[in-house]
């Protein structure tokens, strides 16, 4: 029988080298540290326009869980009017009314995460790790899926870049909380769960550039889709547009759930 030493993984499943016990937390340090210097006049400019918008605090934090399902306040710029959260779902989907003109353009080039390299510096999160989730969420996990907590949460992570758009996703959905906790939810946590178990200086690197490239996709997808949208007729061409835009296609998870089949996404790590 091949011991947890020799593969490199402890108890749990997850992955247990020198990287993970010493060199991710100098990595988040150092990038950490860096991105917060150059993203600062991009963070004034984001908080002014934020400011002239709409009423409320600049910044929005909301309590999540992180590993050890330690409970801990994730900061990020105001996207949504006050008091957002009393008005409607838990889950944010594209055309919310609830996004402020300004939100609208801060979530599509995920601006509005910036200031969790904050959260990152004080050891909450990691610049690469399963996102943290709502505590509310995380009561309906199974016990396999609890193993998402034997590491840090990330800024981004494997299924953040194959869910890149999934506010566009939950769009398409009739009943989002529904299909986000029975479909999306499960989902990403085998995404992530799989990441846990090679975590590794290469597949952080790599995740980080992919995030980078996912987002210009999805800005160049959404640009060419509004483009294709006004040359069209209304109904089915607007469905094949969002699936379009998802990337990873609503339907290929509504489908798989009718067969009772797990869809492939294709994620390797």
């Amino acid at each position: 029988m091949e011991s947890t030493a020799s593969t490199g993984q402890d108890m749990s499943g997850c992955a247990s080298g020198l990287y993970v016990r010493f060199g991710k937390r100098i990595l988040d340090i150092l990038l950490a540290a860096t991105a917060l210097l150059i993203v600062c006049p991009v963070l004034l400019v984001c908080a002014i326009a934020i400011y002239l918008d709409s009423r409320g605090s600049i910044f929005y934090s909301q309590w999540r869980l992180g590993r050890n399902a330690v409970p801990f306040r994730i900061i990020k710029l105001r996207t949504m009017v006050r008091g957002a959260d009393a008005q409607g779902s838990r889950l944010t989907a594209s055309g919310d009314p609830r996004i402020t003109r300004v939100g609208r353009r801060l979530r599509r080039a995920k601006l509005d995460e910036l200031p969790q390299v904050l959260n990152v510096l004080r050891g909450e999160m990691s610049l690469v790790g399963p996102r943290p989730e709502l505590p509310e969420f995380v009561s309906l996990y199974t016990s396999g899926e609890r193993k998402i907590f034997d590491v840090k949460p990330g800024i981004t992570g494997p299924a953040s870049v194959t869910y890149i758009d999934e506010e566009t996703v939950l769009a398409g959905s009739s009943n989002r909380e529904e299909f986000y906790i029975n479909h999306l939810m499960r989902e990403k946590l085998k995404v992530d769960l799989a990441y846990c178990r090679r975590v590794s200086l290469l597949n952080d690197l790599i995740i980080i550039l992919r995030t980078a490239t996912s987002l210009f996709n999805v800005r160049r997808q959404r640009s060419r889709v509004s483009q294709d949208h006004c040359e069209t007729t209304q109904g089915a061409g607007t469905v094949g547009y969002l699936a379009d835009t998802s990337g990873r296609d609503l339907s290929l998870l509504q489908q798989a759930a009718e067969k009772g089949a797990q869809p492939d996404f294709g994620i390797k790590l």
